[in-house]
């Protein structure tokens, strides 16, 4: 009998086309896991970083339906808290590329049902809106500048035509007073849409100021002499103990460039 389980939903995308569309992949999956004991899971987590992060999130409470009521389900996003942010333009491209997702890949269908009955579902792509009616708890490792989200949202190269941010977006020491306070005001939109998405009662945070993207991928990161920390924690340990119900966890970091525990991460490159 399987005791406990460790479901790692890893989409190896480097951009968010984000295939919730893709339902035959997730069921065949997880009709595999079932097959093998996943059924009798007593401890089961959903997980995954990047595009993986966010189809965990959109996952979720469709993989606890699936398993034992008396089972501890939840779900853990890493780098897949995709804002509904403020271009530099003043417009949302990502809007628009979600648009196209869903038109070209029927998406819609596919998205969950709580979201797409109340806007449209280009906008439950969105983990802000989506996470409003969760039932199952999530918990969201994520930098509040995650260094995809600060290229391809805040400064898509479509509206940044003189490419005054080819350097910004490399490294945010390159960046001028003027870009990094443009950055500070982006932290901002993305701790706006966390509390708006996640209620308070089960959720878990650990949101820290490095400019990297999918932190929970390696030893070197996860709980490592060198691994970063968000209140003297790492991540790893924050997981752990939320998901065993040890102890809540909630923190947020303070504004770059504050923590000297930062560990170069980009995985989408």
């Amino acid at each position: 009998m399987v005791h406990h389980l460790l479901v790692m939903w890893q989409l190896l995308i480097r951009k968010p086309s984000f295939t919730t569309g893709e339902k035959g992949i997730w069921q065949a999956v997880v009709d595999d896991l079932l097959a093998k004991g996943m059924k009798n899971a007593r401890n089961a987590i959903l997980s995954g970083c990047s595009a993986g992060g966010l189809a965990a999130i959109l996952h979720c409470d469709r993989f606890r339906s699936l398993l034992p009521a008396s089972a501890r389900v939840k779900c853990v996003s890493d780098a897949g808290y995709f804002i509904h942010g403020t271009d530099i333009s003043g417009g949302s491209r990502i809007e628009s590329f979600f648009g196209q997702v869903v038109r070209t890949h029927g998406s819609a269908k596919n998205l969950p049902a709580s979201c797409t009955s109340k806007m449209r579902p280009e906008l439950c792509f969105f983990p802000q809106y989506v996470a409003q009616t969760m039932r199952t708890p999530l918990f969201v490792i994520n930098s509040a500048y995650d260094s995809w989200q600060i290229k391809n949202i805040l400064a898509p190269t479509a509206v940044d035509s003189k490419k005054e941010w080819k350097n910004c977006k490399l490294d945010l020491k390159k960046c001028s007073a003027t870009q990094l306070q443009t950055v500070q005001n982006y932290r901002t939109q993305f701790l706006k849409a966390v509390n708006i998405g996640l209620g308070t009662s089960s959720r878990g945070l650990w949101i820290n100021s490095c400019y990297a993207h999918c932190q929970s991928g390696s030893v070197s990161t996860w709980l490592a002499d060198k691994s970063p920390v968000v209140g003297n924690t790492k991540m790893g340990k924050a997981v752990g103990d939320w998901f065993y119900d040890r102890s809540a966890f909630e923190k947020i970091d303070c504004p770059y460039p504050c923590n000297p525990t930062c560990v170069s991460v980009d995985s989408e490159s």
